[in-house]
C-alpha cells in the first residue's frame, strides 16, 4: 500500500532535513491521541532504539515539546537540566547528544515533532533550527491539505495525485522557462505551462507577479520557504517577502488559504 501523503511529506522532511544540515540522525514522531508521542521514521543510521518509542507527554525531549508546543534545543540530551531522563537510556545507546526538536502544529494542536540529532558535541546551530521549522510547516500545510479533501469530499486519492503531478509539472516548468536563456525556448515552455490551468481572468493576473506565482506554485507542491529559495536562486527572506506580498493580494491569512484561492481563481492547476 502506497504511503499517505502526510507520512509521504514527514519522510521527505526528513531527507531534506539531513541533506540540508548534515545532522547525524533526523526523525519524527506521530501524537497518538490519550497515549503520547510515538517516533515512527527516520533518516540516518540508528540501532533501532528509539523505532516505535511511546514518549509521554512532558517527559523528554519530544515530550516536553509537545507539552508547549514549541521548539526546543539541547546541547547534550543526558545532561541538560531542561527536560526530564526518563530515555536517557535510549539516547545513549543511539550515541546522540545534542539535538533539537520542532512541532507541527494543526489546528493549535501538536499533531508531529520532527527531531534532528547530532552524535558530536557540537551545538545545533541556526541554520538547522530554521530547516526545522520550514519543515514543520510544510508538513503542517500537507496536513490541512489532505484533512481538507478528505472533509469535503472534493478529490479521491487518485484524483489529488494526479494534481500534485500537475502541480509539480507546472512548477518545474515555470523554473525551467527562466534558466533558459534562448526566449524562444523559454516562451514555449511557458506556453506548455500555462495549458496545465485553467484561462485566468486579467485582472487576476496582473496582480500577482510572475515571482510571486513561482513562489505558490512551489508552496503548492509542499516546498517550505527555504527550500523555494534554493530552487530560485534567491534569499529565503525575498521568498517570504513574495509570499507575504501574495497573501495580501489575494487576502489570505495563511499559505494555504493563499495556494487554495489561486487555485480557485485559475493562477494555479
Amino acid at each position: 500500500m502506497a504511503p499517505s501523503p502526510v507520512v509521504r511529506a514527514v519522510v521527505e522532511a526528513l531527507v531534506r532535513i539531513r541533506r540540508s544540515t548534515g545532522v547525524s540522525l533526523a526523525f519524527a514522531g506521530t501524537v497518538e491521541p490519550d497515549a503520547g508521542l510515538r517516533l515512527s521514521h527516520f533518516d540516518g543510521s540508528t540501532v533501532g532504539a528509539l523505532h516505535r518509542v511511546l514518549v509521554d507527554v512532558g517527559q523528554g525531549l519530544g515530550g516536553r515539546v509537545v507539552e508547549v508546543g514549541r521548539p526546543m534545543v539541547v546541547d547534550d540530551y543526558r545532561r541538560t537540566p531542561t527536560i526530564t531522563h526518563r530515555y536517557d537510556a535510549i539516547i545513549a545507546s543511539e550515541g546522540l547528544r545534542a539535538m533539537a526538536a520542532t512541532p507541527v502544529v494543526v489546528a493549535q494542536k501538536p499533531v508531529a515533532v520532527l527531531y534532528a540529532a547530532l552524535r558530536t558535541a557540537d551545538p545545533i546551530g541556526d541554520r538547522t533550527k530554521d530547516c526545522l521549522a520550514d519543515a514543520a510547516r510544510t508538513v503542517e500545510q500537507r496536513i490541512v491539505a489532505a484533512r481538507t479533501r478528505v472533509s469535503g469530499g472534493e478529490e479521491s486519492s487518485e484524483a489529488a495525485a494526479l494534481r500534485d503531478r500537475i502541480g509539480d509539472a507546472y512548477a518545474q516548468l515555470r523554473i525551467l522557462a527562466r534558466s533558459l536563456d534562448d526566449p524562444r525556448a523559454a516562451g514555449a515552455i511557458t506556453r506548455i505551462s500555462e495549458s496545465l490551468i485553467d484561462e485566468v481572468p486579467a485582472h487576476t493576473e496582473s496582480d500577482l507577479t510572475a515571482r510571486e506565482v513561482d513562489v505558490l506554485a512551489l508552496a503548492a507542491i509542499g516546498h517550505g520557504n527555504a527550500h523555494i529559495a534554493d530552487l530560485l536562486g534567491v534569499r529565503t527572506d525575498t521568498v517570504k517577502g513574495y509570499m507575504k506580498d501574495a497573501m495580501r493580494k489575494l487576502h489570505a491569512h495563511t499559505r494555504l488559504e493563499a495556494v487554495v484561492l489561486a487555485r480557485r481563481l485559475g493562477v494555479l492547476p
